[in-house]
């Protein structure tokens, strides 16, 4: 800074010199001291600093470009931002509700299935005690009705019902809905079974070959079949003491045989009489009503 106090000096030695070119020594003493060091060195520090001076206002200007540049950059993502965070916002709240939604139903049915679950468990326990009571009733029954042969009757289980299969030579005359000896017997052992075990609903089937029949009293097998069935229904209530609301009747005449009716054993297998044993279903039936 000291330096920059020759400056004004100079200039005043030049107007001096111009103004005074009569004197020529000091002429010539301002000529040698423009030619000296220290005027190159004054010289020199003035250009640097014009030099400095303009490259600071390039970096000024640049600086302030820059400057500019980054501010708007800053607004635009200053935006940007709160743009993004508008709708970050409400997709979070959107995306919480349906979540809170979604949980709730996925509760409610995980509590439906649970007593799915649970009335399933329950249908279960009632058929697996079901089929136990009609594999023992089986076994009671085959048991009852040892002492007949084996073409005269049968004991099976089939669909979770025991079926006791009466031939018609045991039972019934060729033409006839009375009762034989024999049969009353069969009949008899039976209702003791059935009498002992109250949970047990009774269906008597009459099935016959396919002869046709036709007398004063039956019209058809049709006819003849429904008369056999309700001649057991009445043997089994009215001198056995079943309950008359355990026992259905039905007649099926030659529509449902079990064997050929192209030769006479075949006709003979069709004759029959067929008891369907059947544990009530009530448990059951009040569980799937509590599940609709």
């Amino acid at each position: 800074m000291k330096k920059l106090n020759f400056i004004p000096f100079i200039f005043l030695a030049i107007i001096i010199f111009t103004s005074c070119k009569s004197n020529s020594k000091f002429g010539d003493k301002v000529d040698k001291f423009f030619w000296s060091k220290r005027y190159k060195a004054v010289l020199t520090e003035r250009d640097e600093l014009c030099f400095n001076n303009k490259q600071l206002r390039n970096d000024t200007t640049e600086m302030g470009i820059k400057l500019r540049k980054t501010e708007n950059n800053l607004a635009t993502l200053t935006v940007n931002y709160d743009e993004l965070a508008s709708k970050t916002g409400i997709q979070l709240a959107q995306l919480t509700t349906d979540l809170k939604l979604k949980s709730a139903e996925l509760e409610t049915k995980e509590a439906l299935l649970l007593e799915r679950e649970k009335r399933l468990r329950e249908m279960e326990a009632i058929v697996s005690k079901q089929d136990s009571l009609t594999n023992a009733l089986n076994n009671i029954v085959k048991n009852a009705l040892l002492g007949f042969n084996a073409d005269e009757l049968s004991v099976e289980m089939r669909n979770g019902k025991v079926y006791v299969s009466m031939n018609d030579k045991l039972l019934f005359k060729s033409g006839s809905a009375g009762v034989e000896e024999k049969g009353k017997q069969a009949i008899k052992k039976l209702a003791e079974v059935l009498n002992k075990n109250t949970e047990i609903d009774i269906a008597i089937e009459g099935h016959t070959d396919n002869i046709p029949i036709k007398t004063a009293q039956y019209k058809d097998n049709w006819d003849l079949s429904v008369a056999r069935a309700t001649s057991i229904v009445r043997m089994l209530s009215e001198e056995n003491g079943l309950q008359p609301k355990r026992l259905t009747a039905s007649g099926k005449g030659e529509y449902f045989p079990i064997a050929t009716n192209e030769t006479a054993e075949g006709r003979a297998k069709n004759r029959r009489t067929e008891i369907i044993l059947s544990p009530k279903l009530d448990e059951l039936f009040k569980l799937l009503q509590k599940t609709k």
